[in-house]
Parts: structure tokens; sequence; C-alpha cells
């Protein structure tokens, strides 16, 4: 998906509220499990007697659409033993429950990962070589309720698939009310505020540590056609870009319709930049005064129009082609115009040494942090990020990195953690460095949970310990970020 629709997660887990459900059973006993691990010798055998036309193996046709259906090349260069294509809760929960069994009768051969409709790039993030990956793909409901009050959204969904649904009935969607989440027990559960408050919160930052979101059941608002798109800028505008952003970010009146991704972009065949800011206001109005300071300066080109949400997300797409090799790489800084002219420069500085990769594709994106969006959680029943009004206005800084070959790995791993290196001594120096590193951006090596603070990892790791003693999702599911990174 594109940048954008990657930010709907932020919003959404610091803005969701709960409402009440139930359990479910466990899918079978352990005798029985016990005995389909003897019967199948390992447990892809195991899992495709029990669940049969849904496992497949290297160089079937099923395996390799899972494969090449991955974002990025180092994902897609992943090759599991065999691959779950479940279109149910119940064939997860099978799924969990025969390879826990199966961790104790072969340990180590039952390993497993989770992909669903995310694009985390990095290798083993959503898939495991050598083990089993439980394929989200199928569970891609997008289901309305009647009175268009609530939205359930399978997490096999991409955000263009959500969007071109619910345009057609004029809604959107916002928090999520209701999880159904597979435990390390095997048992299906439906997470809310009321029936599972402790692993409710959890949920919301705690990736994939602590079960198999299946469905979210996830609040639904009125929302036509809006004004958005792209506008291009010399380079020789940044400082009024910089200016402009933190204006606006810090604006006493910020306008909640609007939402801003302010990207500088390096082309290594003329060693120069260009200036794109991604633009939406949530209202069919062109030109809000809000973004005066963006829009009156010199464009080199527009793409501005009054569209729906699917059409935008289909614009953001298109900049972030699946097929090549990724990176992606985060930080999080108080709001100054100066912090984000640090950066750039020794973005600068540092990207010169990338320019005989081919074919590299290389930007900056900032996008506004206020407290009128960190404010929100507390209000909502709370989250595990560790984010709060009491941390002023912030911004969040993405590296994209993108490029064809595996030889250059150790070069642009090497520019990208000088530049976050840098960016760190010179924010800590202006008292302007937070330690949040949004997730769904993070790089392998960065440490996204351990930025939530000490306190959140304390109550993250309780209810893990409560929900998964024997550390399913930590030993089991080694792919994403731990609880102990």
């Amino acid at each position: 998906m594109a940048r954008v629709a990657v930010l709907v997660p932020l919003l959404l887990s610091m803005c969701n509220a709960g409402a009440v459900s139930s359990t479910a059973t466990a899918p079978m006993s352990t005798s029985a499990a016990t005995t389909y691990l003897n019967q199948g010798k390992t447990c892809c055998a195991a899992l495709k007697l029990v669940l049969p036309g849904k496992v497949s193996y290297p160089d079937s046709t099923p395996y390799n659409l899972s494969l090449t259906s991955y974002w990025s090349v180092q994902e897609e260069n992943v090759h599991p033993t065999c691959v779950v294509s479940a279109t149910n809760t119940l064939d997860v929960a099978l799924s969990v429950f025969l390879l826990i069994i199966g961790g104790q009768v072969f340990p180590g051969q039952c390993d497993f990962a989770v992909r669903s409709g995310g694009h985390t790039p990095f290798v083993g993030a959503a898939n495991i070589q050598e083990g089993i990956t439980i394929d989200l793909s199928a569970l891609n409901q997008v289901t309305p309720s009647k009175d268009l009050s609530t939205v359930t959204v399978g997490p096999g969904n991409r955000w263009s698939q959500v969007y071109s649904k619910l345009d057609a009935l004029g809604i959107a969607v916002g928090g999520g009310r209701v999880a159904i989440v597979v435990l390390a027990t095997g048992i299906a559960v439906n997470v809310t505020k009321s029936s599972y408050p402790d692993l409710w919160v959890a949920l919301k930052g705690g990736s994939n540590n602590f079960g198999i979101v299946t469905a979210f059941e996830s609040t639904a608002f009125k929302q036509g056609k809006f004004w958005g798109g792209f506008i291009g800028n010399d380079i020789s505008t940044k400082d009024a870009q910089f200016a402009a952003f933190e204006a606006l970010n810090g604006s006493p009146n910020y306008d909640e319709y609007a939402a801003l991704i302010n990207s500088y972009v390096y082309t290594p065949a003329t060693n120069s930049w260009y200036i794109a800011n991604n633009i939406e206001y949530t209202k069919a109005q062109a030109n809000p005064p809000f973004f005066a300071n963006f829009t009156s300066l010199p464009q080199t080109f527009s793409t501005m129009r009054i569209s729906n949400l699917t059409d935008f997300t289909i614009e953001l797409a298109a900049s972030n082609p699946d097929g090549r090799r990724q990176l992606f790489v985060t930080g999080t800084y108080g709001n100054s115009a100066k912090m984000m002219s640090n950066i750039f420069d020794i973005a600068n500085s540092t990207v010169h040494a990338l320019r005989g990769v081919p074919s590299i594709a290389y930007s900056l994106s900032f996008q506004p942090v206020p407290t009128v969006i960190t404010s929100k959680a507390a209000v909502r029943g709370g989250n595990s990020l560790g984010l709060s009004a009491a941390d002023g206005n912030l911004f969040n800084l993405l590296l994209t990195v993108s490029w064809d070959t595996e030889a250059d790995d150790a070069l642009i791993n090497t520019q990208a953690k000088a530049l976050f290196d840098q960016s760190a001594t010179v924010s800590k120096q202006l008292g302007l460095f937070n330690e949040y590193l949004y997730l769904n951006y993070a790089a392998p090596w960065q440490k996204p949970i351990a930025g939530y603070g000490a306190a959140s990892v304390a109550n993250l790791k309780a209810v893990s310990k409560k929900y998964d003693p024997k550390g399913v999702f930590q030993v089991q599911v080694p792919g994403g970020f731990k609880l102990s990174d």
C-alpha cells in the first residue's frame, strides 16, 4: 500500500475504542493434534491432513502466488517449507494449535510466520525460511453493518480494496472496536475494551506478539469526495517548506480535516532533489487556508483535485511499486524547522555514496504528529505506544529506499544508519529527540517496542506472560519485533 495508507494504523492505534463480545472454543484436543502429527511426521504434512487443499509446497501454483504477492523482494526470496492459505478463523486456530503441539513433538521444525495485507519489507517480518507461513490474504472481507455504523475488515485486505467498497457507500473507517484474535492456545477470542481490557490495549502497538488477528470491527463515519493530490516544488523552496511545516504542525487551531506528507526526493542521475507534497483535506473544498503556506509556493506540477479515497490511494501506490528491494527507517523528533533542515543536510551529505546504485529511489518524508492526535489515546481507552500530548507536537521521519541488487544492501543500510545516528545526535543536542519509533516504518536494526518506554514494555511483557505463558509468539514466531528486542 502507499505511504498515506501506512499512516492509517498509527492514527487508528491512537484513536480506537471498544465494545463487548464473546469467546470461541479450542479447535481440537491435544491428543487429536498429536495423532495428526504422528500420521504426517512433520508439521506441514500434519497441517495438510487437517486442512486439505489449503497447504501448498514449493513449485506449486498456490505457493508461488503467495510468494510473488509480497511487496518487497527480500520477503519474496524467503522460502518456507509450506504455506497455509487460511480462508477463515477456524483455519488459523487449527494451524496455531497444531503448530504449538508440533513445536513440542518436533522441536525447531514447526516455527511459523504470519502474513496479511501489510508490507513490512525486511527479511522474515512476515515470512520464514524452512518454516510454515500462515497466509491470511484470503481473509479479505469488507462487511458493513446494516446501519453503516461499523465495518468488519479482514487482515488480508489492502487499503485500496477497503476504500473502493466503502466509497460506494459514502463512508470510511476510523478506529477499531473489536478484534477476533487467535491466541497461543489456539483459541479464538473477541477482544474488546470490556472483555479483554489488558489485551485490547496491548494489541494497539504490540504487533505480532500476542496472537493472530483474523478480523477487525471498525467504526465508520460519513465520507464523501474530498480535495487532495500531489504538489511539486523546486528544492530551492525547502527552507520555506520547513517553516510552513513547523507552523502547520504547531498551529493552536490545527485543522483535523488536514493531512500532509512533505517529501524530499533524490534524483541520482542529476545529483539533485525535488519536493513532493501529498496533501489531503477531507472536505470537498479546494485550497483551504490551513495549507496556504504550502500552496502559495511556486509549483512545478500539481495533481490536486476533488476525488475519492480509492483514487488517492491508487495514486500514492504508484510511487511504491512491487518487485524491488525495500528499506524503511524511521525517527521521531520535536516540531522544528531547524531540525528538519539539519536532517536534510545530513541526508544530502550521506546520499552521495549511493549515486552508483542502479535504479535507486531515495526519499525523506516528514509527517506531522500534533498533540491533537496524541491527545486522543487517553480518551479512547489508551494504547501501548507511550505517546501523549505531554510529548508536545512531534514529527515523524520516514526514509524510503528501493533498489534492485542484493549486492548493494550493505552500502544502503550503512548510509541509512549514518543518517539516523547523526540525526539522533543533533536532535539530542537541540532537545528535540523522542525515543518513539513508529513500528510499521522501522528498520530491522531499530527497536520500536523499546521506544514505547519502560512502563509500556513492562505491561506488554506482563500481558504476554498472561496470555502466552510459553512464549509461542516470542520464540516460535521469530519474525517481526519481539518484546525482548
